[in-house]
């Protein structure tokens, strides 16, 4: 593939990330309604079993539709006073019944006019600022079976939801990703307006999992002309894209068809090896790589005397040192360690 062809869009506004309402919009309205008329039938059926307890100056008959009248004009205003309760059950009933049912009825529609105007205004208005201020946040560009799977690690691992950021074109997996509690913008990631309005320049970590190779490394060479500085991890299921991954500017690049072959060679020479390098991998496992920056305490130490772990390996000025090498004697400032840690229960 000629990256040369490959073309970004132009700025776009108007992507706006989102999160998922606990329940519906129209499934809300129509609980709210159905609690209001449900109490106004209620209403309804108490005045006319009690319809002796009223008069009508009309014409001195109550009929049902004299019923539904009296019943929505009390229930929202005072009355007109054209028919009344005159009776001392119909008062009782009006004070004691109907005077609680037309508090309730009232303040289900103020809640309702709440919720759908002031609320989810202010909810538009906060998401939009959230928006405006994403600083070190993760962004996952993509989110199909790599992407869900990378975001439930990460979740588990400790990561809160709302400092994730899910771009898909698909409602229905932002949906999946807006149940996890993150934070989705539908929109296209091989396109400069859609990576600018989620501040990838400000982020923590990009992940890029499309589903498609080429896709994945046009959203990779998008994210990395606006991030420069940023790490990103690319996805790429084609072994000789993974070169163009990083020319594309991937930090890190994945295939997962041949992790799963390393996995299953492993497991032909040891029963026991891929079930260990799963369990690495894993949050759930009993011990998990980690990847960190060693301590002023540290410095001067052996790779072999870390407390935390086992040393596997450092990196440091460019040089990959592994835990048998002579430069492994003793950690200098500035290192970066990769050791195995026990799982924290």
């Amino acid at each position: 593939m000629d990256l040369n062809l490959l073309r970004r869009g132009g700025r776009k506004p108007g992507h706006v990330l989102r999160r998922a309402l606990k329940v519906p919009v129209w499934a809300d309205l129509g609980l709210r309604l159905g609690a209001a008329f449900g109490l106004i039938g209620l209403v309804v059926l108490v005045h006319w079993i009690d319809r002796a307890g009223l008069k009508d100056t009309h014409d001195g008959q109550i009929s049902f539709l004299d019923v539904v009248y009296f019943t929505m004009i009390s229930i929202t205003t005072t009355g007109f006073g054209d028919i009344a309760p005159v009776s001392d059950r119909s008062r009782l009933i009006e004070a004691v019944i109907v005077t609680p049912i037309r508090i309730a009825v009232l303040f289900i529609f103020v809640g309702t006019a709440y919720n759908f105007i002031i609320k989810r205004s202010w909810e538009r208005f906060r998401m939009a600022q959230i928006q405006k201020n994403l600083t070190n946040h993760i962004v996952v560009l993509g989110f199909g079976v790599s992407g869900s799977e990378a975001v439930a690690e990460l979740i588990a691992r400790g990561t809160s939801p709302d400092c994730i950021v899910v771009i898909d074109p698909s409602e229905a997996r932002l949906e999946a990703a807006s149940r996890l509690g993150c934070n989705v913008m539908a929109g296209d990631a091989t396109r400069d307006a859609t990576l600018l309005d989620v501040h990838v320049d400000k982020a923590s970590a990009i992940l890029v999992s499309a589903g498609r190779d080429d896709t994945s490394i046009l959203i990779t060479l998008t994210a990395r002309h606006i991030a420069p500085n940023i790490p990103i991890s690319t996805v790429v299921r084609a072994a000789d894209n993974e070169v163009l991954a990083r020319q594309a500017g991937a930090s890190t690049v994945i295939n997962p068809v041949r992790f799963t072959g390393l996995l299953m060679a492993g497991s032909a020479h040891g029963t026991h090896v891929a079930d260990y390098i799963t369990d690495l991998a894993s949050i759930e496992g009993r011990v998990q790589l980690v990847e960190r920056q060693i301590t002023t305490a540290e410095v001067g130490k052996p790779l072999s005397a870390l407390s935390s772990g086992r040393g596997l390996r450092i990196y440091r000025d460019g040089q990959t040192i592994g835990f048998w090498e002579p430069g492994a004697a003793e950690l200098q400032a500035g290192d970066m360690i990769v050791e195995i840690t026990p799982t924290q229960a």
